[in-house]
């Protein structure tokens, strides 16, 4: 089959990382897994290969489209991303890599093409193994701690706190929003969905 892109959601496998900040990219990917298997029309279809990563494929924004989630670990996102691509041929201006992003805060996101790995290790796997950081990227925030010493790898891999993780559901929603955005009218429009985003006054104070 021609897939039309692919949307990667990074984070790391097991329970115990499911609700970690790290991991913002899998809930990304598992709310689209959750609409394609409630509408019969979205074709959901799990992809059954040898590889570091879970892959699956359904119609979204009007074609066929792949939903990855690697299982390497965060700092090795890359060797599964680019296995996935290269099987499925699908080019760098195809792809979304959905991830967590220190540098805005909960209730934030920003769609850009290219760029550096801002010290994010599933980035920075992605960037060597493809070759090329001119890939698409979705980046949701979490922000930084609110103590200065507090080291950031304790910080992504520890749960949402309880006012983020009730608000969580509508930033995933807008996302996926964004996603269809970007598909269906390319990334202008995209950005202008996703980037003016942010929280009702009453829920981010």
């Amino acid at each position: 089959m021609d897939f039309k892109g692919a949307i990667v959601g990074l984070g790391n496998p097991g329970p115990e990382y499911e609700t970690t900040r790290h991991n913002i990219g899998f809930m990304l990917v598992d709310h689209l897994l959750h609409l394609a298997g409630e509408r019969k029309a979205m074709r959901l279809e799990k992809i059954e290969e040898s590889g570091d990563y879970d892959l699956w494929q359904c119609k979204f924004a009007g074609a066929f489209r792949l939903l990855v989630k690697p299982l390497t670990y965060m700092n090795l996102s890359g060797k599964a991303v680019a296995r996935v691509c290269g099987r499925h041929g699908i080019e760098p201006g195809d792809l979304v890599v959905v991830h967590d992003e220190l540098d805005l805060p909960v209730g934030r996101m920003k769609f850009k093409r290219g760029g550096g790995d801002n010290g994010h290790n599933g980035l920075k796997s992605i960037q060597e193994r493809l070759g090329t950081g001119d890939y698409n990227r979705l980046r949701l925030g979490i922000g930084r701690p609110g103590d200065p010493y507090k080291p950031i790898p304790d910080w992504v891999l520890e749960p949402f706190d309880a006012r983020a993780e009730a608000v969580l559901p509508e930033i995933i929603g807008h996302a996926a929003k964004g996603l269809d955005i970007f598909f269906r009218r390319g990334m202008g429009f995209a950005q202008q969905h996703v980037n003016a985003f942010s929280l009702r006054e009453e829920e981010s104070e």
